[in-house]
């Protein structure tokens, strides 16, 4: 019975966790966007429809073989708003 209850807890908390609305980077002023990326660390913006994308600090938040490249997302105060940045497949040594 008690693994039948866990379960269910279980199960539960998960359609919790994905019913989660992520912020909308349009309907946010730009400085809301920005101050989420820097206090978080890295964080998962929605960036208009159906479109989203993870920004991150600085490159400790990638893995250890992508680099970083500057992320610019529409906001409600203007159309291009520096958020962070993006972690990319890549090298230090690609030209």
């Amino acid at each position: 019975m008690k693994r039948i209850a866990v379960a269910l807890v279980l199960a539960l908390s998960a359609q919790v966790a994905a019913a989660q609305p992520r912020p909308s980077t349009p309907e946010r002023s730009c400085a809301a966007s920005r101050q989420d990326v820097l206090a978080r660390g890295a964080t998962v913006l929605g960036t208009g429809g159906h479109t989203y994308d993870r920004f991150v600090r600085d490159r400790s938040f990638c893995q250890f073989d992508e680099i970083i490249e500057p992320a610019w997302v529409p906001s409600r105060d203007t159309p291009t708003c520096f958020v962070g940045y993006r972690c990319k497949t890549g090298s230090f040594w690609d030209d």
